[in-house]
Formats: C-alpha cells, structure tokens, sequence
C-alpha cells in the first residue's frame, strides 16, 4: 500500500440535531459518510462538489477544527484522530488552512503585523521581539505586499490583497500541509490568476502539500494533479485529474464536466442534465445515494450501495454498473 502524506480511513462526520424538553438527539446531519482517500507530499490535492457536498466539513475535519464522529485521519504516518491538549497543538503547527472568505478570516480590530506574530508566539517559533519582526517581513514579502502594509488593517485592504495576508498568516509557523478551502471563489477572476500563481510558487519554494477544496472546475483543472468527487458526504470518483475530465466513469461527474461553459459555439456540447435537487443530509436514500437523480438508475440501485472500486490503474469510482461514459468534448 502506497504510503501517504495525509490519510482518511472511514472518515464520518455526523452532526446531531436535537430538540424537546430535554434535548435528545432526533437525528444526524451526515455531513461526511465514511471518507477514505490519501494525498502525498508535495501534492496538490483537489476536492470537487456541488455545495452542501460536505467538501468543507471534510476539510476542517482533517483540521481537527471538528472532531470526527468516527475513522481516522493520519498525517505522515501518525494518527491525530483523537488527539487533544498540547500534542493537539504540536500537530497544528504543522498543518493549517487558508478559508474561502478572507473578509471574515481576519479580525479587523487586528493589524496585519498582529496577526502575522501572533501564531509565532502561540506556538514559540521565535526566540526575540527583532526576530518576531523580521519574520514578519519577510512573510508580507513572500506573499507580494510590502513591510509597509503590516502596520494597516484589513479594511484598508482589497479582497485580493485580503486572500494574501491569510495565506501569510498561514506561513507563519512554517508549516508543511495546508487546506485551501474555495481561496479563489471570492475573488475577480484576474486576481484569481495572481493568487492560484502565488500558492504554487509558495509550494514550489517551501515543499508543501494542499489539499485544494474548489467547485470551479477550471481551477482544480488547473492546480491539481489528482481529484476526488464528492456528492452527499461521500467521495464518488478518484483519478487522476486529467483522465478525470476526459474519462468520467460516475454520472455525477459526467454531469459535473458537461455543465461547463464552453465558448466556441461550434464545440458546444449537450448537457447531461441532474433530475431533481441534492437529496438532505438528514435522509440520505438507501442504496446508492446518487440513485435518484441518476438517469441511469434501476431498482438495483436501491438495494445495493455500491464500494469504491479501482476500474483502471489510479481510477476509482463508487458506481454498481461503472458505465462507461463518453468523455465530455472539452
């Protein structure tokens, strides 16, 4: 088995919602449903869906800002499942995340030069105040802004420029694997351009490990070498990124790739339409889960939950018939 950076074994996140006099727990809100995939050093990882997919929870999960209802969640071979306290802390000082809002990351009452040294002093990565300065620096340089901006505040800045200084702060403790949850969604699309550069120059120089959280199809294009496809908490197809878009083998891929614009009229193509809408997390269909929107449905669908299956060398897909679709013309 290959040996990966970061690894999610059965991975589940179920949020209870409770209600009465006393509170019970009435039922769960299955936000990530038994997530098994690895990633490896240096790579970047992508992670596609429609929203309300469980992309993010899945990411902050393997963050340990959730804790997960069950499975495991390795990083360089050591399990962080269950840890807490300062061995909790030690391991947060190797992973991090840059959020999809950069607006509401900051906090405005924080200058840039505050919120640059304060993970420095929570997890002591600097030994002087000079020293503390001097990183400071040097990270607003790495990102493209100048010393001169560490004395501002975020409302002084612009929603690129924003996305720079979180991704800075998330350079702070120097760590080796980073979650970027939607870093682009918010942004003009040159100014996506300029950030999408900036992060691969930064993995490039520092050797870090993404795992890119997107719904633009383009970008994971674009970023990533491998991508899974999530729908409804679970992964539905693994491959790699460019025999994913050419070779879709699930329907909701399929219907993913096709949905995208394409500019020449000449080469438009006919859309695989999505019956009805994301069935709620709260009652996932029994069987598969992606039955009842799928054109290509039967009543074994309902019956049988299909496993991941390895249908071609790296390609994995969660499908009972594996149909083989045409690829999208692209």
């Amino acid at each position: 088995m290959e040996d990966y950076f970061l690894k999610t074994d059965g991975l589940f996140k179920w949020f209870p919602i409770r209600g009465g006099m006393l509170s019970r727990t009435r039922a769960f809100v299955k936000a990530v449903d038994g997530v098994s995939l690895g990633v490896r050093r240096g790579e970047t990882f992508g992670l596609v869906g429609e929203s309300g997919c469980g992309k993010t929870t899945l990411g902050r999960t393997i963050m340990r800002l959730t804790d997960p209802s069950k499975g495991t969640i390795s990083l360089e071979g050591e399990d962080i499942s269950r840890i807490k306290g300062r061995n909790l802390k030690k391991v947060r000082r190797r992973m991090q995340m840059v959020f999809q809002d950069p607006y509401a990351s900051l906090d405005p009452r924080q200058s840039v030069r505050s919120a640059l040294v304060e993970p420095m002093k929570i997890h002591h990565t600097v030994s002087s105040k000079s020293e503390m300065n001097r990183n400071a620096e040097e990270l607003i340089r790495k990102v493209g802004l100048n010393p001169d901006h560490l004395a501002r505040f975020p409302h002084e800045f612009s929603g690129g420029q924003r996305q720079r200084i979180a991704i800075a702060i998330a350079l702070a403790v120097n760590p080796t694997f980073i979650v970027l949850d939607e870093p682009t969604s918010s942004l003009d699309v040159s100014v996506q351009a300029q950030i999408l550069k900036l992060l691969k120059d930064i993995q490039k120089d520092m050797g870090l490990t993404y795992v890119f959280i997107s719904h633009n199809l383009a970008v994971i294009r674009q970023m990533c070498p491998r991508t899974a496809v999530m729908y409804l908490g679970r992964v539905v197809e693994l491959a790699e990124t460019q025999r994913l878009f050419e070779n879709p083998k699930h329907p909701y891929t399929h219907a993913l790739l096709s949905s995208v614009p394409v500019p020449d009229p000449a080469k438009r193509k006919e859309l695989a339409t999505l019956q009805g809408d994301v069935p709620s997390p709260v009652d996932i269909p029994e069987g598969c889960r992606f039955r009842s929107r799928c054109s290509y449905a039967t009543d074994t669908c309902a019956k049988v939950n299909p496993p991941m299956v390895e249908v071609e060398k790296n390609h994995w897909v969660e499908c009972h018939y594996n149909l083989d679709f045409a690829a999208p013309k692209t």
